[in-house]
């Protein structure tokens, strides 16, 4: 597999058609099987995502669908939730950077279906059958540092699931399922970087996870909070049992 950025892509603004900006910095290098890892900050931009930074915080809020966990700090609180899409993200994903000062972005209204019209146009544009990625930028439970993950994707498996196949010693395995789609994302980021001005890579000699269909796209990286052990931060995941434990004692006691 490789991976290489595009460049002369510039800056996006609301309205800008992204498959057209796009199809011109790939000038025909695009090919069928390739897989286009798409930053969000451009799809957000594109769509017009962007709001003044004086509302940062009521955006949080508004895109906040649970508070997983909160912690006070000498800049502020930050805030770990789960967004309207089902993500679980620092500050719903709402970000800062990369952005007009004065300004803020949310993410994508929904990046399955913005992947999914990517993919279409450019299939149209081009006639090439690719997969697409759109991915941003989360830390992550138990270890330093942020990684790219999916969080729209159209064109590809994103799970690559080999429960009920053996390993290379006869071995059944029953939990193995690659997340590709997130593999990929974090692949994309080695090329793209942050200030690069390159907020579109692609992968190369993946074809064997590219569909003819768009697939479930990746919401389906999305665990279900019944499959959930770690719902919360730790000192949520206390004060919900010990609140849950005065209510009991007061319940037997009366």
């Amino acid at each position: 597999m490789t991976v290489f950025s595009l460049d002369g892509i510039g800056e996006v603004a609301p309205g800008d058609d992204l498959a057209a900006l796009i199809a011109a910095a790939a000038d025909g290098a695009l090919a069928d099987g390739d897989i286009l890892l798409v930053t969000s900050k451009i799809v957000s931009k594109a769509e017009g995502r962007q709001l003044n930074a004086v509302d940062r915080e009521e955006a949080i809020t508004a895109e906040t669908v649970r508070v997983v966990a909160s912690r006070e700090h000498p800049g502020g609180v930050t805030r770990i939730v789960e967004n309207r899409l089902g993500l679980v993200m620092a500050a719903a994903g709402v970000d800062a950077s990369n952005t007009p000062d004065g300004t803020i972005l949310l993410l994508p209204v929904d990046p399955d279906a913005s992947a999914r019209a990517l993919r279409a146009e450019l299939r149209t544009r081009l006639g090439v059958r690719v997969g697409v990625i759109i991915t941003d930028t989360v830390g992550r439970p138990w270890r330093e540092g942020q990684t790219d993950i999916a969080i729209g994707a159209a064109g590809i498996r994103v799970v690559d699931d080999l429960r009920g196949t053996t390993d290379a010693s006869g071995r059944l395995l029953t939990v193995t399922a690659a997340a590709t789609a997130d593999e990929l994302a974090a692949a994309g980021d080695l090329v793209k970087g942050k200030a690069s001005g390159r907020p579109v890579a692609v992968a190369r000699g993946m074809a064997q996870i590219v569909t003819d269909e768009d697939g479930p796209g990746a919401r389906a990286l999305v665990r279900d909070a019944e499959r959930d052990m770690f719902r919360l931060g730790s000192d949520e995941a206390y004060a919900a049992g010990f609140a849950a434990g005065l209510a009991a004692a007061s319940a037997s006691s009366s």
